[in-house]
């Protein structure tokens, strides 16, 4: 760590191999290897002040302040006083320095509470439970169960028979499913014997740090021998220790060497892009401030040579001070007057507004998810106008879209297709919460949680159907579980998957209860009845293979093979007898699938005993050769995997979300591109992409980027390209963009005929995302509707956001819940993180977050639009009104000899931005909106010009410039005209120079205040009364400070002579010019709307004259049907699978202690009290044993949830 506070990792860069020896401090340390903290704070106790205040005056305007700052305390150019300029400028260091401090104060407590996180580690010969910063490299610690992995370490022994341990990398992959790694068996020898771990010496050489979180190579030396070490004996911080009682690991790497924070990103200050833009126009506006005081200048160099020269005699020059030094001190003395076009209280307004729109996230009560009682936050307030300009959302799958829930909804048995309810007359019903439960009493080991509502199933298991039973038996019997039962009666599944955990506990309610396995045999309690099959081979699950079997003796003596796999590989090794029932599964399959449910075939075969006997021995020769072992092994797959019978289908959903395909729908529909971006398998991702609306059937071509080259790669994208756009050439597709003379390429967005979807996996995409071919795929990509990247990791994502920033004008918003989306979320414009199983890694790394992905509707079409509008609207009545003020003094300084006498009160220049004109904008900046929230629903398409950046950009930024040069051309030339040799009703004069000036700031008062009314669109009780409060605060202070008492008592700061206000307002002139000078100001502004909403209406006057005819009546209701799919696409197989498993299973490798002695326990009485908790389940199997499916009572139903939106041509 660096002093500053930043990471120091110009060392670790040219490391190219990590040593280091055990129980070795005094070596390891030789090395400089970082220690476990971590640190993501910006500043310490005595950095902040130099670097915020460093930070801060990067912004162009802060230094432009502290420049005029300078020049007004030098009293040969000022002409105001220094307090005008230095209090609005401390007040903004303070206030911002303010909110920076608290954000990273609570950075500090967040990396305090990690790295004061205790671990045992082993020093000195002795277990000591020591900090989580202080453990090093080299270091051997104990963990225990539920425990978080400390740093990345190397497995030496576990509590588990033959060294195994289990893990969740929730945090790292996002998948709560357990995974396992394994010891090596000279390090597993070591237990838990504290001298042996002491003792033990061994070196580990390895590759350096680095990201990649499926692939680790290294080698421990120890007692003479070499050891390869792979991925499969390392634990990554991050992960977390379950079903393990104890075990031992080597420090590898530590704190921020860690994969896990290798792949958390860069944590980078965002703006907006109107940040961007306003340093930009600020620039302009120097250069237009310059240009003005540069005139003036000359202007006054003239008058001093032609007509100052008359005024010597009185008014004699001080020595060396000619016409041409007089100039230079104008030029200084207008820099100061016409300061005005960027006033200090433009930035405190906006952080005002940015604060109070933030408020109003946080109080949507339509944002609160009561059932884990979880608000929605913005963690950051400065940027709420950018959530209403996103082009481009990235969200992650497991836990964002959907609930990493597995439901067993339905299956097809023997041609008949279970799990529909229908009513007295055959018509199928929608199930819902309130639909009649099957009634599993007679089971006593079945899962409480497990729902199922068609009962005909549970009668044919009842009435003994032998396709049913066959059914239950294969999906007893084949697959990967391991149970454990540490008292009878409760079980616990450890699936490698949830489908897998749903399926065998679909089987374990229905009477076929998966109990315990060993290497060799598997048993399981059938209707009641304890039995055991000899385990014989398992046929393991690969990605080319999508199926895997299992070849079983019964008690009986018979050979049978049970496969369950993808349908269309199923069919295809079926056996001709099974041609109708294969017609029939398919239409239930077609129905299936049109729900977006993950559907699996099953069938069977029973086995000769003497060619089993031959294919075994064959079987094991292909085993142990060295040579084509994956090959040989797939060919006598193949062999005995044919002629098998079809037993049925079964359909499980992998429960999305609330609302998740309305709010894709919705997104959609305001042009908002939604990449998916996961680590799951791609067909898991794909059938996901169906169940939400991302993918559809009515899209022209679904395309599958799976080339294992660079060159199949970019094949593969051409083929696609040119598939959407025949005619697409390769120098159209980007446009010059200029941004402070530096030329970026942006790709342009093509035009294609219908809709697309592409699907890439991850080994393609690491060659897309090569520099060579980046362009290529985003091109591709963004071509079509929708994109799912699988198998990505973490570092992955955030590339695919930065090359999306890089070469797309666009906003993008990226959407996740675990550590790994949080480098993808820190890399995107906005960062959202769902608070949902996964930790708080994403909320605590994101900008806002909330419970569902649901309500990123909200916080778009809603709250970000409204934002945005408010922040636009601001920004150009902002710049209206202050360059109407100041150009004022502009066209004053021909008739006052260029002498920087300035045309109103100072006291009316010092409060006209901080008194009168603040609260009515900041008014308007806070409640106005031009439609209501239901209306936004309604209408998505309203969100598309901030897409655009239609309400505030250089061109709107330049109308406002010379609607304000009018209006100033107006407040000032009228009262000048109409004073000019006019007197009072008395016959007195009445144009003096304070009466002009009273008249013309009134005049602007009036023009400014009437200019805001026409802005806003909704009036409510505070507007008005912030805009006739500051109108009469106005009145009361100009009565006030014109009068004879004050200035009397102080001269020299109340300068008006007294009575000045009473004497000019009192004529009848006067107040017919004010009114004049308001309908000219606002008569250019009501033609201009006029016409344009005849002429070129917006999307939004035509849902405003839509609004206004339903007299701001809620849109009507529609009928919110359920949605339904019609599909001839079938799920493929949707295992969430790793390949292995079926090695490990029948290695004896997973062997837990043994487990206790049990009895069948099965009665067909009712359920007996065994005060048991199952963990397994299959409407709601979680593989982490966390409750699910807890039905909440009062749950506030969101207007999200009550509007859809209605096709509306307008």
């Amino acid at each position: 760590m660096s002093f500053f506070g930043l990471d120091c990792v110009r060392k670790k860069e040219r490391e190219l191999e990590r040593k280091l020896r055990a129980n070795d401090r005094e070596y390891n340390l030789s090395f400089k290897y970082a220690t476990n903290a971590i640190k993501t704070s910006k500043y310490n106790f005595f950095t902040f002040l130099p670097l915020n205040l460093f930070e801060q005056f990067q912004r162009i305007a802060n230094a432009y302040f502290l420049f005029l700052l300078v020049l007004q305390v030098i009293p040969a150019i000022s002409s105001l006083s220094w307090f005008t300029t230095v209090v609005p400028l401390v007040l903004v260091l303070t206030v911002t320095a303010a909110k920076d401090a608290t954000d990273d104060i609570n950075r500090h407590r967040s990396d305090n509470h990690v790295n004061n996180r205790k671990v045992e580690v082993l020093i000195d010969r002795k277990l000591r439970s020591e900090k989580w910063m202080d453990v090093q490299v080299g270091d051997i610690i104990k963990l225990e169960n539920n425990q978080f992995v400390t740093a990345d370490l190397l497995l030496l022994s576990s509590s588990e028979p033959l060294n195994l341990v289990y893990i969740e990398t929730a945090e790292l992959d996002g998948e709560t499913n357990l995974k396992v790694r394994q010891a090596l068996p000279v390090t597993g020898d070591l237990g838990d014997d504290i001298e042996k771990l002491a003792d033990f010496n061994g070196e580990v050489r390895c590759e350096p740090p680095n990201n990649r979180l499926d692939r680790f190579t290294g080698t421990l030396t120890y007692a003479g021998q070499k050891y390869p070490l792979d991925n499969e004996k390392i634990l990554l911080r991050g992960c977390t220790l379950r079903n393990t009682e104890w075990c031992f690991g080597l420090v590898l790497f530590g704190g921020p060497e860690t994969k896990l924070m290798q792949n958390c990103g860069k944590s980078t200050f965002k703006r907006t892009s109107i940040d961007r833009l306003m340093n930009v126009l600020v620039l302009c506006i120097f250069g237009f401030l310059a240009i003005m005081c540069t005139i003036l200048a000359i202007g006054n160099f003239f008058w001093e040579m032609n007509e100052g020269s008359q005024f010597t005699v009185f008014l004699p020059r001080q020595e060396g001070k000619d016409a041409k030094f007089s100039a230079f001190l104008t030029f200084w003395s207008y820099v100061i007057i016409l300061n005005t076009v960027v006033p200090i209280s433009l930035y405190v307004s906006v952080e005002i507004i940015r604060l109070g729109n933030s408020f109003y996230i946080d109080w949507d009560r339509k944002m609160y998810f009561a059932r884990n009682d979880t608000p929605a936050e913005a963690r950051t307030t400065t940027l709420n106008e950018e959530l209403g300009q996103i082009k481009y959302v990235f969200s992650d799958k497991t836990g964002t879209l959907t609930q990493n829930i597995m439901t067993f909804n339905k299956c097809s048995i023997n041609g008949k297709s279970y799990g529909d309810v229908y009513d007295y007359t055959g018509q199928r019903i929608e199930i819902t919460e309130s639909t009649d439960t099957v009634d599993f009493s007679f089971n006593p080991l079945a899962d409480p949680r497990f729902m199922f509502h068609d009962h005909a199933l549970v009668e044919a298991v009842k009435l003994e159907n032998p396709e049913v039973h066959a059914f239950f038996r294969l999906l007893a019997l084949c697959h990967t579980v391991m149970a454990e039962e540490k008292t009878e009666g409760e079980l616990l599944y450890q699936a490698q998957s949830p489908d897998e955990g749903a399926l065998v506990t679909a089987a374990r309610n229905f009477g076929f209860v998966f109990r315990s396995r060993t290497p060799e045999s598997v048993s399981i309690m059938e209707m009641g009845q304890q039995r055991s099959y000899e385990l014989l081979a398992i046929l393991d699950f690969n990605n080319v293979r999508k199926r895997m079997s299992v070849i079983v003796r019964s008690p009986e003596g018979k050979l049978s093979l049970y496969c369950k796999g993808a349908d269309t590989i199923i069919y295809e090794r079926l056996h001709q007898s099974c041609s109708k029932l294969m017609d029939v599964t398919t239409e239930h399959l077609n129905e299936f699938a049109g729900e977006g449910l993950r559907t699996l075939a099953l069938a069977y075969k029973d086995l000769d005993e003497d060619y089993f006997s031959q294919w075994k021995q064959r079987h094991h020769e292909a085993s142990t050769t060295l040579a084509d072992r994956e090959d040989k092994l797939d060919q006598l797959y193949e062999e005995i995997e044919k002629d098998l019978l079809l037993l049925g289908a079964t359909a499980i959903e992998d429960k999305l979300q609330d609302g998740v395909p309305h709010t894709i729908e919705q997104l959609s529909k305001a042009d908002v591109k939604i990449w998916v971006l996961t680590g799951d398998k791609q067909e898991t991702a794909e059938n996901i992409g169906y169940s939400c609306n991302l993918l559809r059937e009515e899209m022209n071509e679904v395309f599958i980027i799976s080339g294992n080259s660079p060159e199949d790669v970019r094949q593969e994208l051409r083929n696609a390209r040119t598939s959407m756009k025949p005619d697409a050439t390769e120098d159209s597709m980007f446009i010059p963009e200029r941004i402070l003379s530096n030329r970026v390429k942006v790709i342009t967005d093509e035009v294609v005929n219908g809709e697309y979807g592409l699907v890439i996996n991850g080994h393609s995409l690491a060659y897309a995302l090569e520099h060579s071919m980046e362009l290529e795929f985003l091109r591709t990509a963004c071509m079509c509707k929708a994109v799912i990247c699988c198998r990505v990791t973490p570092l992955q994502k955030a590339q695919v956001v930065e090359l999306v920033k890089k070469y797309k004008q666009a906003v993008t918003l990226a959407i996740g819940d675990g550590a790994n989306d949080v480098s993808m979320i820190k890399a995107a414009h906005i960062g959202v993180g769902i608070s949902g199983q996964e930790g708080m890694q994403a909320v605590l790394s994101s900008d806002y977050s909330f419970a569902q992905f649901r309500f990123l509707q909200r916080l778009l079409l809603v709250h970000g639009r409204w934002s945005y509008l408010r922040m636009c609207k601001f920004l150009r009545y902002f710049f209206y009104k202050n360059f109407t003020f100041t150009f004022v003094h502009f066209w004053y300084a021909f008739f006052c000899g260029f002498s920087a006498q300035t045309v109103y009160d100072e006291w009316f220049i010092t409060l006209y931005n901080l008194m009168y004109t603040a609260l009515p904008v900041l008014g308007m900046s806070l409640f106005d909106q031009d439609v209501n929230d239901l209306w936004s629903f309604q209408h998505p398409q309203l969100y598309m010009p901030g897409q655009l950046n239609l309400y505030f950009s250089k061109k709107a930024f330049f109308k406002c410039a010379l609607h304000s040069c009018y209006s100033s051309l107006v407040i000032f030339f009228i009262p000048y005209l109409a004073m000019n040799d006019t007197v009072r009703d008395d016959g007195k004069d009445v144009a003096d120079y304070q009466s002009f000036a009273l008249l013309t700031q009134t005049c602007l008062m009036f023009a400014v205040s009437i200019q805001l009314g026409f802005e806003m669109a909704y009036w409510t009780a505070v507007n008005t009364f912030f805009i006739l409060g500051s109108l009469a605060m106005y009145f009361a202070v100009t009565f006030t400070m014109y009068s004879n008492g004050m200035f009397l008592m102080l001269p020299s700061a109340f300068p008006f002579i007294g009575e000045t206000a009473r004497n000019s307002l009192n004529q009848p002139n006067i107040w017919l010019t004010i009114l004049l000078t308001s309908i000219l100001c606002v008569l250019p502004v009501v033609t201009y709307r006029f016409l344009m909403i005849q002429l070129c209406p917006t999307i939004n006057d035509r849902v405003i004259f839509k609004v206004r005819q339903a007299k701001a009546a809620p849109p009507p209701l529609p009928r919110r049907a359920r949605i339904r799919r019609t599909s001839s696409r079938r799920s493929g197989y949707a295992f969430s699978h790793a390949q292995g498993y079926g090695d490990l299973v029948t290695s004896g490798r997973f062997l837990r202690r043994p487990a206790v002695s049990r009895s069948s326990g099965f009665a067909h009485t009712g359920r007996t009290t065994t005060g048991f908790s199952p963990m397994g389940r299959s409407a709601g199997y979680s593989p982490t044993g966390r409750p699910q499916n807890v039905k909440v009572n009062d749950v506030e139903v969101t207007s999200l949830q009550m509007y859809r939106t209605m096709d509306h041509t307008l």
